[in-house]
């Protein structure tokens, strides 16, 4: 045990590597809060950079830059209605309302304070339950991914505003967008008509910015007169009895975020669309109408998206197998410094284990610290005149999304999304569920076909498989629990 706090202290009494710490977290806060330029973007250039460093050393900024980029996404979500990255597009839906309110100081320091309850309950379920869950998220299978991603698309109800039917056009929008490109099984063409550039998909990051942030320009444009609202920025630190009075909340949905966040190939955004259902789903008395700016979406949104990431590093300290993206271009960096992850590694390396959760627990503590800091400048973004911060908005929008494959066709991408956007919104519908059908449509199509091809097309074991299987029921009661619940509320 004491091998263990030693091993776990080491980035925290070595100046240098606490340093490294600080520095990534600071500067992945500020890399997050720019829409395209992503922490995966930014965790595979470090790689460049570190390769011939200290294996501890690199580590330690590479964490540093994970917790912080997942939290930045929820500055220009709040104060601009565009996210910095896709965690974050549940953020805005109640982020934005309340900085548009004038409490755009208040709503960072909850989203801080959260964030950071969040990530910690992340690093303590990876400290104590690894392990345990590696174990559980190898029991998936196929049909379970399939079974998950059906219940992110349900939240098309909690994300569709006062109309369901207007929800539902946009989600499938989303999910057809989605199929656009080459079938990830056999690489057939899918919805190109012959087009080469269409061969690629639609990248969401570019649709992202184009429907939040290209789109929102837009229909700035018709309130210029408006003059901006006067943030109050006089109380930025949330009180105690505020705090208090959501705990429970974060508690759960920090530990939906854990588990989403382990099951390999999901991630933050995910998570944050399961905790936010959660939240709509068991408040009842909620602040103001969800949506509308009421603080238990924006606590489930950031507590879930940061405790993702103590759940995404089990899959790949324990099983050697990417919880997301950033963690996959991680497992990257440790094969190139001649580490192995994955079962043998609590046993063979235990002090890179022990390391790592001390890193992300002084990550997590500096973005609480740098995250109360500097609230008074960013807050005075939404002050800006509108003439001077549109322009502002289109061209950091441009430079993001060319950033992520330095190619001029996702531009185009973001444009002719933020028109489409920019047209939906002005008739009443939600871009979210848009976003939403093209991160999760690709996971239905292609775990719903392994799934199937896994019994050999055989329908009748196909379905005798989601009852045979306990997670597999558990999946499909919570399916089906929550088709009847969102249908009984829209009854009533």
């Amino acid at each position: 045990m004491s091998q263990a706090f030693e091993y776990f202290s080491m980035g925290w009494v070595d100046p240098y590597l606490f340093f490294l710490t600080a520095l990534g977290t600071f500067a992945g806060i500020y890399v997050g809060a720019i829409p395209g330029l992503s922490v995966t973007m930014a965790v595979s250039i470090l790689i460049s950079f570190t390769f011939a460093w200290d294996v501890n050393e690199a580590l330690a900024l590479m964490a540093g830059v994970f917790m912080g980029g997942v939290y930045g996404g929820s500055r220009t979500a709040i104060l601009l209605n565009i996210p910095g990255a896709p965690s974050a597009v549940v953020t805005a839906l109640d982020g934005y309302p309340l900085a548009k309110r004038g409490e755009a100081g208040s709503a960072i320091g909850l989203s801080t304070v959260m964030s950071f309850i969040g990530g910690l309950i992340g690093i303590i379920t990876l400290m104590i339950a690894a392990p345990i869950i590696s174990e559980f998220t190898l029991m998936f299978a196929p049909r379970d991914y399939f079974l998950l991603a059906i219940l992110g698309l349900l939240l098309v109800g909690a994300l569709s505003g006062e109309s369901l039917a207007k929800g539902i056009f946009c989600a499938a929008l989303g999910v057809t967008l989605g199929m656009i490109g080459l079938d990830p099984l056999t690489a057939e063409e899918r919805f190109t008509f012959g087009n080469l550039e269409l061969t690629g998909g639609v990248p969401y990051i570019a649709a992202m910015i184009g429907f939040f942030g290209i789109a929102e320009v837009f229909v700035q444009l018709h309130h210029l007169d408006i003059k901006p609202i006067r943030q109050n920025l006089e109380k930025i630190l949330p009180s105690w009895k505020l705090v208090k009075k959501y705990l429970p909340l974060s508690l759960q949905t920090s530990g939906i975020g854990v588990i989403v966040g382990a099951l390999p190939g999901t991630g933050g955004d995910i998570a944050s669309l399961l905790a936010y259902d959660h939240a709509k789903r068991i408040t009842k008395d909620p602040s103001v109408p969800f949506g509308e700016g009421a603080y238990e979406g924006l606590i489930a949104a950031e507590t879930a998206n940061n405790a993702a990431v103590g759940g995404a590093y089990i899959p790949m300290l324990t099983l050697g197998m990417p919880g997301d993206a950033v963690t996959a271009v991680m497992i990257g960096a440790l094969f190139i410094h001649g580490i192995q992850p994955g079962p043998l590694m609590l046993t063979e390396t235990p002090h890179l284990f022990w390391f790592t959760v001390g890193n992300l627990t002084l990550a997590n503590l500096c973005i609480l610290i740098f995250g109360l800091t500097g609230i008074k400048l960013f807050s005075k973004i939404v002050q800006c005149p509108k003439g001077i911060l549109l322009p502002i908005i289109v061209v950091l929008s441009v430079v993001g999304t060319y950033a992520i494959q330095n190619s001029v066709v996702d531009i185009y991408w973001m444009f002719g999304c933020g028109v489409l956007g920019y047209f939906l919104k002005m008739y009443g519908y939600q871009v979210a569920p848009i976003i939403l059908g093209i991160i999760l449509g690709p996971m239905i199509d292609v775990s719903y076909r392994r799934a199937a091809l896994s019994v050999q097309n055989d329908i009748g074991l196909f379905f005798w498989e989601f009852l045979s299987n306990p997670i597999s029921l558990i999946l499909t009661a919570s399916v089906f629990l929550i088709l009847l619940n969102q249908f009984r509320n829209r009854k009533t």
